[in-house]
């Protein structure tokens, strides 16, 4: 449990195999003494997704407890976010090159990688870091609106004008993602600030979750808060199928 500016945040979190897959190559990270949440799935043959996402978020967690020990206070709030954003960057591309590293060590994990979604607190402000496709949602006021934006072809084709949403929901593209960390030494991380308020509920999911979800199911869905509302997640993605792992983690602020 961590207190931010007189604010509480509790998580909870959860990871489940699925209905399909022979084994769970997704990872999560609740540090909330530290302020810091992860979710990562990972991909690559022979157990090396399982390997880069559990790899990463060491790296990660490393990283920020060293950086958050280190920071000094900021003039301004500008500066402020603009020195979180940089350690939560510098901590996904360092778990880029780690992994990325571990790979060229080992024939059989060449090509392995794995999306980040991480979020970490600071102030009274949540920053935030995307790679890939997982997702951080924010639930307010009984609200659930995506913060993070999707590393996948599918998404850049309709940005681009390429394909209609209809076409998306049945492309066989759907899965084939942009970015990732550690199939090179290097990443795009994109990052982002998100004021925290008391009420606020953060979701951060893998798509074996928000596969089976529309925004508008979430508030509901997580209404019960705690562990209860994260089986409740993950039970619906089985039962809607389940052919990936499925992880969430729930962040409340109270």
């Amino acid at each position: 449990m961590a207190v931010l500016d007189g604010l509480t945040m509790r998580s909870y979190g959860a990871s489940d195999i699925g209905r399909k897959r022979h084994h769970n190559e997704d990872a999560f990270l609740c540090a909330d003494d530290l302020g810091l949440w992860v979710v990562a799935d990972g991909m690559g043959g022979h157990a090396a997704g399982e390997v880069a996402s559990r790899e990463a978020i060491d790296t990660i967690l490393g990283m920020v407890r060293r950086g958050k020990t280190q920071q000094t206070s900021a003039s301004t709030e500008q500066e402020l976010m603009g020195r979180a954003r940089r350690l939560l960057e510098g901590a996904v591309q360092a778990a880029t090159y780690m992994v990325f590293s571990i790979a060229q060590l080992d024939d059989g994990k060449a090509g392995m990688g794995t999306t980040i979604s991480a979020m970490m607190s600071f102030g009274d402000q949540m920053a935030l870091a995307q790679v890939g496709d997982s997702r951080i949602y924010r639930v307010r006021d009984g609200l659930a609106e995506q913060l993070t934006e999707d590393h996948t072809l599918i998404n850049w084709q309709l940005k681009q004008g390429l394909i209609t949403e209809a076409e998306a929901r049945i492309s066989r593209q759907r899965n084939v993602i942009t970015r990732a960390v550690g199939n090179r030494d290097y990443v795009q991380v994109d990052t982002l600030i998100s004021d925290a308020r008391l009420g606020d509920v953060y979701l951060l999911c893998s798509d074996g979750l928000h596969g089976y979800l529309t925004p508008g199911e979430i508030p509901e869905l997580v209404a019960p808060g705690g562990d209860a509302a994260v089986a409740r997640l993950i039970a619906l993605a089985n039962d809607r199928g389940g052919k990936d792992n499925v992880t969430a983690i729930l962040v409340e602020i109270l």
